[in-house]
């Protein structure tokens, strides 16, 4: 069975003074503090939050 695709995830830049929807999509994809990283499922949902807002993001596959 072939391992699901992952990708690791890291918030750069603030959440603080952004849209309402971007505020939610960082909190969507798990993330909370500056520099945390998390892993998510490479999914067409997750790519979607990531898309929105990858401004804020450094996104590497895990």
């Amino acid at each position: 069975m072939a391992k699901a695709k992952e990708l690791k995830v890291t918030l750069v830049k603030s959440k603080f003074g952004r849209l309402k929807s971007h505020k939610a999509c960082v909190q969507g994809l798990g993330l909370r503090k500056m520099h945390q990283t998390v892993t998510v499922a490479d999914t067409p949902e997750n790519r979607g939050m990531i898309n929105r807002i990858s401004y804020l993001l450094a996104v590497e596959e895990a």
